[in-house]
């Protein structure tokens, strides 16, 4: 995100009116604590550049760890340590072929997650 968009204002109440009734439905309608706090792990998973560069490779084809290194230009070790965080958040699955193993998206959710993600940083440029 751009420095200048992160520093824009956000417009406030000027009065300090408590809208009870739409409080309340929030409240009942907000996921439990346990589900919020998995679901903040889940998306710090996306947090990480190199995370999202595997997660967009693997949008496009089913890959090893050494396509996944020389596509990234990195260590074959570097990719294995995010497959492993990938795979325990069930974002990646693997099969494997004789001696090469094989990674994926888990589903169609991780491909949206990734598209979409995408499709909103592109509007309004």
């Amino acid at each position: 995100m751009k420095n200048q968009e992160v520093s824009k204002k956000i417009d406030l109440c000027s009065c300090n009116v408590i809208h009870n009734d739409i409080v309340q439905k929030v409240k009942e309608s907000l996921p439990n604590e346990e589900t919020m706090f998995d679901l903040s792990e889940f998306f710090k998973v996306f947090s990480d550049s190199t995370r999202i560069k595997i997660l967009s490779s693997l949008l496009i084809s089913e890959m090893c760890v050494c396509d996944l290194a020389a596509v990234l230009g990195t260590t074959q070790s570097a990719i294995s340590h995010q497959l492993r965080l990938l795979k325990a958040f069930r974002l990646v699955k693997s099969r494997k072929a004789g001696k090469v193993v094989y990674y994926s998206l888990s589903d169609d959710h991780v491909k949206s997650i990734i598209e979409l993600g995408i499709a909103h940083l592109s509007e309004n440029q």
